[in-house]
């Protein structure tokens, strides 16, 4: 075989490639060009031919044809031979590893790392699947999906989820609980979704309650959903004894904020003999008490600690930090300058006073007069500094702070959940489908908290969030061998930090 040029009756030339093995014949006509480049183009496409036909080609040879050979297999790709590839690389690895993947349905998969990477509305998830995925569905399957995913697969995720942590913590000895509130878009209140209480400000729209338990550094244990008129404090029992029972793992110290301290809860918590550390509020404590805690609190300096018995088997420990002091110290002028404004320019009477806030240090001279009561300004000078924690335990003090101190976790869970999950707000109706909501953005923390686990035991400077962006733009690049008919993968190459992400979890 040989390649002939040919100048056709309009001027141009053909490139032609003659076989004369069995006579004389035109085997291929590569093209035709006026542009002399363009000749020298098509001779060496017309190379590449006769070298594809002698089955020798390569990819990325070494010869003189190496630019018509690239410029050939790049002219064969199209848009569905690049595909976005690190959510699944970077997620779906993360889903497998934790054991997500026992569960027999794809969909579930798709949405959950979905959740990760392009946390929003469910037409937008089936956006993404198509766009990054190649997968085409049409949202009323989605909703289908959720109105079974719930009742078939939730207990089996919550277990795996747990088991999970149970493994990275090696025991439940401390849990963490909190409550938050997740409002909808929607007006209409029904047997779940009420107007309560909206810890997102959202009084106006009907709500569900969120209970969520998770174990030291944040790692989800599990997590219950109430109506969204549920008082917080009634929910802290119900669902530690629910999840407690189910996994049989002892009964831990249970930690939680001052908003679960009613005497109910720490009756019934003493009941069923669960310790406990929760945060006091020391200003609302008697009289006589309040004296006890400024006496034995006097003279103490940063990080010291004083332990004063209350007689039925708790203790309140209350700590001082120059910190602390400095933030009580900036709160309280902050204010008393705002009160002081608002004195001197008479906008504030009488009608207007209230004990709520820095108004506690105002009092009333003859009728109409309003002042500063620098005597209480001086008592509360005297708090600065303290925090007070009431327990069950005999755990000395320095671990009573500590594990209470790490109630910043479940805070942070429940930030992670509403920003980078994006759990709230939501626009479903049916119950099974805003509990399919709920159950997949607690899997994908799950499966965050690992991805923070990992960066953090690698020493990889990289947030869980950049982690998500990145996934973005890792590509996979799909193509043929000439003479394979079968489909060639290959992971187009990283940047430093991708790279550095995909050698951790791959």
């Amino acid at each position: 075989m040989f390649i002939r040029k040919k100048r056709n009756r309009s001027g141009s030339i053909s490139v032609q490639v003659i076989d004369k093995s069995n006579g004389y014949r035109v085997l291929e006509t590569i093209g035709s060009a006026h542009d002399p480049q363009e000749v020298q183009r098509l001779m060496e496409l017309g190379e590449l031919f006769i070298t594809r036909h002698h089955g020798q080609y390569s990819l990325f040879p070494e010869n003189h044809h190496d630019r018509a050979v690239i410029a050939d297999f790049v002219k064969h790709l199209g848009n569905a031979s690049i595909r976005t590839m690190g959510p699944e690389l970077i997620f779906g690895r993360l889903f497998d590893v934790i054991g997500f993947d026992v569960i027999p349905e794809p969909l579930f998969r798709d949405i959950v790392v979905a959740r990760l990477v392009y946390p929003t509305s469910k037409l937008k998830t089936i956006d993404y699947l198509y766009r990054y995925q190649g997968k085409t569905m049409n949202v009323q399957e989605v909703y289908r999906f959720l109105d079974r995913l719930n009742e078939c697969y939730a207990e089996q995720a919550k277990q795996i989820a747990y088991h999970h942590s149970r493994k990275i913590l090696k025991q439940i000895s401390v849990v963490f609980y909190d409550m938050t509130s997740l409002y909808f878009e929607a007006e209409d209140e029904d047997d779940l979704r009420k107007i309560g209480f909206s810890k997102d400000g959202k009084f106006q729209n009907p709500q569900i309650m969120l209970g969520l338990l998770v174990g030291e550094n944040g790692y989800p244990i599990g997590y219950d959903i109430f109506e969204g008129n549920t008082f917080e404090g009634k929910t802290l029992l119900p669902v530690l004894q629910q999840i407690q029972e189910k996994y049989s793992f002892g009964k831990p110290v249970v930690v939680a904020d001052a908003a679960m301290l009613s005497q109910d809860n720490l009756d019934a918590l003493d009941r069923e003999k669960y310790p406990f550390i929760v945060a006091a509020r020391l200003r609302n404590e008697t009289e006589a008490m309040q004296k006890v805690i400024l006496q034995r609190c006097t003279g103490l300096s940063n990080g010291q600690s004083v332990v004063i018995e209350q007689g039925d088997g708790h203790r309140l420990i209350v700590a001082y930090s120059d910190k602390r002091a400095r933030k009580d110290q900036h709160n309280r002028e902050s204010g008393l300058q705002r009160l002081k404004k608002r004195v001197g320019s008479g906008r504030l009477v009488k009608e207007h006073l209230n004990n709520r806030g820095y108004n506690k240090f105002l009092k009333l001279t003859g009728e109409v007069t309003v002042e500063i009561d620098e005597e209480k300004v001086e008592q509360s000078v005297r708090w600065d500094g303290l925090k007070g924690y009431l327990t069950n335990t005999a755990l000395s003090a320095e671990t009573v702070i500590k594990n209470y101190g790490q109630l910043w976790h479940i805070e942070k869970a429940f930030r992670i959940s509403k920003t980078d999950l994006r759990i709230r707000p939501m626009y479903h109706r049916r119950r099974r489908r805003i509990e399919s909501h709920v159950l997949v953005a607690f899997v994908a923390y799950t499966i965050y908290k690992e991805l923070e686990r990992r960066l953090a035991e690698g020493k990889i400077s990289i947030s869980p969030q950049r982690a998500a962006e990145l996934t973005q733009t890792m590509y996979e690049m799909i193509f043929r061998y000439p003479d394979d008919p079968e489909d060639q993968r290959m992971l187009l190459q990283m940047d430093p930090a991708q790279q550095q992400l995909y050698n951790l979890i791959c």
